[in-house]
This record gives C-alpha cells, sequence and structure tokens, in this order.
C-alpha cells in the first residue's frame, strides 16, 4: 500500500468517530452576535485533548473582545511540531456563526443527520474543518510522521466580524509564524482569491415632530430612502460598468442589510440608521472606495434642507489577491483532489471575504481548501437547513492528509 491509500484507510476506519467529533462540536452555539465563544473553545479543547491533540489556550483580553463588538473569545491552537527544518504549515477554521435564524426543519444544534448530510448550524462554514483537518493530521502522524517541520492548527472565533481578535490577534502577537497556510473552504475549488468588504453605518438625522403638524420636524426616514436610491443606483452601475479579470468573481456590488428608526407610528422620524455592505473585487482600491462612498451619502444629504449624516466604518476587509508562494499547496490539493474526487479541481477566486486575507497581508501564502459542496448556495450556509454531504468530509480530509504528507516530506 502507498502512503496515500494508508492515509485513505486510516480516515476511512476513523470516519464513525470523525462524524461524532463534528456533531459535538455542532451542539454548543457559537452565535455572532453576541459572540459568547469562549464555551465552545473550552469544550473543543477537550474534545482535542481526548484525541491526544492538546489544544494551547489563547484568551483575548475582554476590552478587545467587546471593542470588537463581541462578549469573549478563547484562540486555540494545536501545535504539532516534527523536527527543525521544513515548513510550517498552518491551518486555520473559525467556529463563529451567524445566529441560525428562521425556517429551520432541523434543530440548527442538533447536528442531525438524514440522507448522508449533517444538519446544522456551521456543519458546513466551518466547523466541519475543526474536524476535516484534526483528523488530517491525525492520520497523518499515524501513517507517515513528519520527520521535519510544524503544523499549526488555528481554532478562532471572529470571522464573521472581521478576524481582528482571532488570526489577526494571534498573528499580531507571533503566536504563529507560518511559511504557507490553508483555511477552511469547499471541497470542489481551492480558492487563491477573494473579494474585500467594506461595512459602513451611516445615521441620517432630521428633526422628531408630531405627524399631526409635520412641518414642524424634518423626516429623517425620507432623506433615508433619498440616500438609499443614490446608493442602489450606484450598484447598478457596479454590476453594468465594472468586472473583475478573476475567475469566480464578477463585479462589485452594495447591500442594505440593515435598516432601523423612528419612534412611533405617529411620530416624523428623527433619526434612521442603517448598515452597508460593500464587496470589492480584487482589482479595487479599499481607500477610494471607502471615500467615494462617503462623498456619495455626505454630497446627497447636503441637497436636503435640514438633514445630516453621521457615517462609521464598521469593517475594512481587504481582498485576497493570490501570492506566487501558495503554489505548493494548490498543486498538492489540485493532485490528490483528483485522484480523490475523480474531477478536476480548478484555482478560483470567490466573492466571500475569509481570514485568509490577513495571512496574505503579511506575506504568507495561503489558500482555501475544506469539506463542503461546490456553492455555498448548495451548503445553505447563513441560511436554514446549513448542511454538509458527510462523503464530501472524508474525501476532503483524504485530500488535506495527503497534501500534508507531500508538503511536509
Amino acid at each position: 500500500m502507498t502512503p496515500y491509500t494508508q492515509l485513505d484507510t486510516w480516515i476511512d476506519a476513523h470516519f464513525d468517530e470523525q462524524v461524532a467529533f463534528l456533531q459535538e462540536l455542532i451542539r454548543v452555539p457559537t452565535d455572532t452576535p453576541p459572540g459568547n465563544n469562549a464555551p465552545h473553545a473550552e469544550r473543543a479543547a477537550e474534545l482535542f485533548a481526548a484525541m491526544g491533540l492538546n489544544a494551547e489556550k489563547h484568551p483575548v483580553p475582554a476590552t478587545e473582545v467587546q471593542a470588537a463588538g463581541l462578549q469573549s473569545i478563547t484562540n486555540l491552537i494545536v501545535r504539532r511540531h516534527y523536527g527543525a527544518g521544513g515548513r510550517t504549515i498552518a491551518l486555520n477554521a473559525h467556529g463563529d456563526v451567524v445566529p441560525p435564524g428562521e425556517g429551520w426543519t432541523h434543530d440548527p444544534y442538533g447536528a442531525e443527520i438524514e440522507g448522508g448530510k449533517m444538519y446544522g448550524r456551521a456543519a458546513a462554514v466551518s466547523k466541519c474543518d475543526f474536524s476535516t483537518y484534526a483528523f488530517a493530521i491525525r492520520a497523518l502522524e499515524a501513517v507517515c510522521a513528519p520527520k521535519q517541520g510544524q503544523i499549526d492548527l488555528l481554532l478562532t472565533y471572529d470571522e464573521e466580524f472581521g478576524g481582528e481578535v482571532g488570526p489577526a490577534w494571534l498573528l499580531a502577537h507571533g503566536l504563529t509564524k507560518p511559511d504557507l497556510m490553508m483555511a477552511a473552504g469547499f471541497s470542489y475549488q481551492v480558492i487563491t482569491a477573494h473579494n474585500g468588504c467594506l461595512q459602513l453605518e451611516v445615521t441620517v438625522h432630521g428633526q422628531m415632530a408630531h405627524a399631526a403638524i409635520p412641518e414642524s420636524g424634518v423626516d429623517a426616514l425620507q432623506a433615508a430612502v433619498k440616500i438609499l436610491s443614490v446608493l442602489y443606483a450606484q450598484n447598478a452601475h457596479y454590476r453594468a460598468s465594472i468586472k473583475s479579470g478573476v475567475e469566480g468573481i464578477t463585479h462589485p456590488y452594495l447591500n442594505i442589510g440593515l435598516i432601523q428608526g423612528g419612534t412611533n407610528t405617529n411620530v416624523i422620524p428623527g433619526r434612521v440608521t442603517f448598515k452597508l455592505d460593500r464587496r470589492m473585487i480584487p482589482e479595487e482600491n479599499a481607500a477610494q472606495v471607502e471615500a467615494t462612498l462617503r462623498e456619495l451619502i455626505s454630497q446627497t444629504a447636503a441637497t436636503l434642507p435640514g438633514i445630516t449624516v453621521e457615517i462609521r466604518r464598521m469593517l475594512l476587509a481587504h481582498a485576497m489577491k493570490p501570492l506566487p508562494g501558495n503554489r505548493p499547496l494548490v498543486e498538492a490539493i489540485q493532485k490528490h483532489g483528483k485522484q480523490v474526487f475523480g474531477e478536476d479541481i480548478p484555482a478560483l477566486g470567490t466573492p466571500l471575504y475569509t481570514d485568509v486575507r490577513l495571512f496574505v497581508e503579511r506575506g504568507i501564502p495561503g489558500v482555501i481548501y475544506g469539506a463542503g459542496p461546490r456553492t455555498v448556495l448548495e451548503s445553505h450556509a447563513k441560511r436554514a437547513d446549513e448542511r454538509l454531504d458527510l462523503n464530501d468530509l472524508r474525501r476532503a480530509t483524504k485530500v488535506i492528509a495527503r497534501s500534508l504528507c507531500d508538503l511536509l516530506s
């Protein structure tokens, strides 16, 4: 038997254990917001220790966590040192998730299995890759233990809020110094580039008044509608006029995801707040994008008597651009992905944004690959009945174990 066949055999023999491990992770909620995620890290550390993978616990100070809009975070590092020399490879998966929302036909924290799929919030994004990476490491050490190099398995909890108190915090404190890195993803593509994301909170101020005498006030909602109309026209311009040259990425776009305002039905609203999400293609300059949006909003407000606006940046996540040094990762995943899945694994960009950018910004080549379907829509990520095909979990674990065997040999 070749080492690759032996790795596959080990993973098959331990797959029931891997599935049970993932179920335990899903059963501890990590809804973000509110972002009280330290309890999940404690449970994950217990589960890793039971497999002989001891996790370093790195609690982030409460002041920093709260400044990021969260409640508690303990990042974990499972550090496997094999000997002097060789590469250090980081594997990064995040445990924080958006709240489940409505419309579920399965318990979002039940990790129920039906028709070969596991249902639950974070089944596909991305607690599954806590499991994928952990069992790939276990298979590697059981079958073809490296003689040199190191793996840092990073388990973090703030991807939904930008990664600043997750991977960025670990990197800033020198707690991981990888040569290459891989982050949680899906099984049928290896992702080498992704969009950036700018999120702004815009507060429109008018003057509250009794609805019976509306002329005594300044309607912030009417003003907000005019500003939103200008923003949606700008979004139409993006779609029609700006195209990305990165395969898998199309054009920039803008979304208004939350609107709040007013005090009562019979009151002219004096304040309205909305939050916008602007996705930036890799070719765009983030500072210019933000400046243009701020100018557009401010100029529109200036045409509306009695209206003022406040604009606050909530998040700025830069786009990920491929670094030439990612070739060993791409080639290993494509080689073994084709053998395991029986089809070509293309290298593409994605319109999502991820933690990988934080490594790439520091000159660390990275890619996105893990357990999941061909598209986000298939996974139901951020929607009801998020699910993971367990056969994808099994096969992605084999691909990663084989790739680590090559990269650390």
